[in-house]
């Protein structure tokens, strides 16, 4: 069964103020009273040691008699809030601030030997005399060095316990009112934690239900902390979720059209050879053209084949040192056959005569192909494409340029898009699969450089991208 945060928080806080309050009304009550018993034990003893010195010695010497000395002794009494009791050696109670102590000596209070033999007793009481309990101090009353009696004071323990009972309301007060605060402070971390976890987890859902077109609350989206970070990346996520989506209809539906048409072609002449439409001495007009259809699907998979190694990042990079200008005259070569029929030269502009650098050569060769064969595709008969390299600092930036048709500014951003194509390129570019430049943006973007682009319609274009230079260059 799930179990919310919320709920674990109530039942974590729960049992913590249970717990806190039974500790508390425990060992907490029982050290109160202890210390409240101990601190008026400790006052009477002091108290009784005063009488003992201020007001007996004139009665025992004989200057005062015991009827003084006991009107004395209730002023004492009503200040100290304490009984006392002077008493003989054998224990015989000879006058009490809150008893009738007889001058019958067969009814007078008797205090047993125990007590008298003890400092102070907690919780006593005595059959008629003493029904509640009470802590009594016993202290000798010692005269010339010999002993006269004890003097005893004694309190009502119940008043002691009825402070205790105050400071312990007081502290119970206390801890429930830090326990409220404590809980509105749990309240107001669930209010900026919990609910907008709840609200971004919310938003994973519906992104993983396929519902892209979700918005948060408006207040989620009004948040200046780590949660709307949270939810930022979520919503990036899912945005970008919802484009790859996009792009993989888009996608199926390029490679579709661009899989169809030679498909298409090389099934409707073999059908046509094979029923005796085309006649025989028509066969290798019709071959070639299969052929010709047959390399370019297969120059359509294996551009797909190589960004999918892009994709999963299986396209690992052998970094050598190598010489870029000896790479650019050689694919320069391989176009004469195209550019010699339409009157389009390479200009090779090189700032050093060996210039190094260090990359991937295999795929820095198909980058300077893709970027050559994109110039000559967009060039006006009898023009010229500028293929240059220059040194700056511990870079070298390759420049190839066109004076051809040139892209709309509209356009510019697109021509990464894989399988994009300009109206002028379907027209122009039959063969063409629309993933030359991609193969270009990340083959560059793996080796960690820059690659740019420069347009002017009806005036050309300019690719222009950098590579680390080597270390003999």
């Amino acid at each position: 069964m799930k179990i919310s945060l919320l709920t674990k928080y109530i039942v974590s806080y729960l049992i913590v103020v249970v717990s806190a309050l039974a500790v508390l009304n425990t060992v907490g009550a029982h050290r109160v009273f202890s210390g409240i018993i101990n601190d008026r034990t400790k006052a009477l003893e002091k108290e009784a040691g005063v009488i003992a010195d201020s007001y007996l010695e004139d009665y025992y010497s004989g200057n005062k008699p015991l009827r003084d000395v006991y009107k004395e002794l209730l002023v004492v009494d009503a200040y100290s809030d304490a009984r006392i009791m002077i008493v003989s050696n054998d224990g015989e109670v000879l006058s009490d601030t809150r008893g009738y102590a007889t001058a019958i000596k067969e009814n007078r209070m008797k205090l047993p030997e125990s007590l008298l033999e003890k400092d102070s007793v907690d919780d006593f009481t005595m059959d008629r005399f003493i029904k509640e309990p009470v802590i009594a101090v016993i202290h000798p009353i010692d005269l010339n060095f010999s002993l006269h009696g004890y003097i005893v004071l004694m309190t009502e323990r119940e008043k002691a316990a009825a402070s205790g009972n105050y400071y312990m309301d007081t502290l119970n007060i206390c801890f429930l009112l830090i326990a409220f605060v404590f809980l509105a402070v749990i309240s107001f971390l669930y209010i900026i934690s919990i609910v907008p976890l709840r609200e971004s987890i919310k938003m994973a859902k519906e992104y993983a239900r396929g519902n892209f077109k979700y918005q948060p609350p408006r207040h989620h989206r009004r948040r200046n902390d780590e949660f709307a970070d949270l939810a930022a990346t979520i919503d990036y996520m899912g945005n970008d979720i919802g484009r790859m989506e996009d792009y993989q209809r888009k996608f199926l539906s390029n490679v579709s059209h661009d899989f169809r048409s030679p498909l298409t072609s090389i099934k409707g002449f073999a059908n046509a050879m094979i029923d005796g439409t085309i006649p025989p001495e028509m066969h290798e007009k019709y071959l070639n053209t299969i052929v010709y259809e047959t390399e370019r699907l297969t120059g359509l998979t294996s551009s797909i084949l190589e960004l999918g190694k892009f994709d999963s990042h299986a396209a690992m990079l052998e970094l050598i040192d190598f010489d870029i200008n000896k790479v650019i005259k050689h694919t320069a070569e391989t176009f004469e056959g195209t550019c010699r029929p339409r009157g389009i030269y390479f200009n090779l502009t090189f700032e050093s005569e060996v210039e190094i650098v260090h990359a991937d050569k295999s795929k820095i060769e198909r980058v300077i192909y893709n970027l050559a064969d994109n110039a000559v595709k967009f060039s006006h008969n009898d023009s010229t494409i500028d293929i240059s390299t220059v040194e700056k600092g511990n870079k070298v930036l390759v420049s190839v340029k066109d004076h051809g048709v040139g892209i709309a500014s509209e356009n510019i951003k697109k021509i990464w898009e894989r399988f994009y194509k300009t109206d002028s390129s379907r027209g122009r570019d039959r063969k063409g699969s629309g993933l030359g430049l991609s193969i270009v943006k990340e083959t560059i973007t793996a080796h960690g450089e820059e690659i740019n682009v420069v347009s002017t319609e009806n005036a050309g274009t300019e690719f222009i991208f950098t590579l680390a230079k080597g270390g003999s260059g």
